[in-house]
């Protein structure tokens, strides 16, 4: 399928720890690649998140369940509208996207739910969709990863036993509740989503313009 799409640009959105521990990318071509990390090693809750998932350290379950998993998950998607380095990096890629010298063009994460989720927010909204079908698309990623999640989770708990199915499936999932954490902070924060994507992103009119000439019939 990528092969068929030719590929121009792959937009990474992940750390460098996440990439020395995740396969590398297999990519069809010779796309250009474009880092563009969103994460906070001194965001407390992200760093916990990433840690168990990763495997890296199952102890910071410890971390999250100070305030519950789906709290912590809140959290992050709120980093991910006033996060300095996640604003960066959310509009350097919505600007890739406007050029058309980068399309076709793919980003991803590691989980290519949460950061990815909400790039793809970010375009949708910008390029005019109506929010309950971002919002139905958001949520449709827990149908279509639904085996995927439930091996992951039976292999955390098999290096680790003692972690709560409870408080590590909030992690997999993607959920309303997180999405409308990002879009409370974008109002709270901006006043609306135009105001995001002009003052939060730093995106022009041209660029949002040349977005919608390159994305939409």
């Amino acid at each position: 399928m990528l092969e068929k799409l030719g590929l121009a640009c792959v937009v990474d959105l992940r750390d460098d720890s996440e990439i020395a521990a995740g396969p590398a990318d297999r990519l069809v071509g010779e796309p250009r690649v474009v880092r563009l990390p969103v994460y906070d090693a001194a965001h407390p809750v992200f760093t916990a998140v990433a840690e168990v998932l990763l495997g890296h350290d199952l102890g910071a379950e410890a971390t999250l369940a100070v305030q519950g998993s789906p709290a912590a998950m809140a959290a992050i998607y709120r980093w991910f509208v006033t996060g300095e380095g996640a604003r960066a990096s959310f509009g350097a890629a919505v600007r890739l996207a406007a050029d058309a010298e980068n399309l076709p063009l793919l980003f991803h994460c590691t989980a290519g739910k949460d950061r990815t989720g909400w790039l793809s927010v970010v375009l949708l909204t910008a390029l005019g969709v109506d929010e309950a079908a971002i919002r139905a698309d958001y949520l449709r990623t827990n149908a279509q990863t639904e085996s995927l999640r439930e091996v992951v989770l039976q292999a955390m708990q098999a290096r680790q036993p003692v972690l709560a199915e409870a408080a590590i499936r909030p992690l997999l999932e993607v959920r309303g509740e997180y999405l409308d954490a990002a879009y409370d902070e974008v109002r709270r924060v901006h006043g609306s989503f135009d105001g995001y994507l002009r003052d939060g992103l730093g995106l022009t009119g041209a660029h949002l313009a040349a977005l919608r000439d390159n994305l939409l019939d």
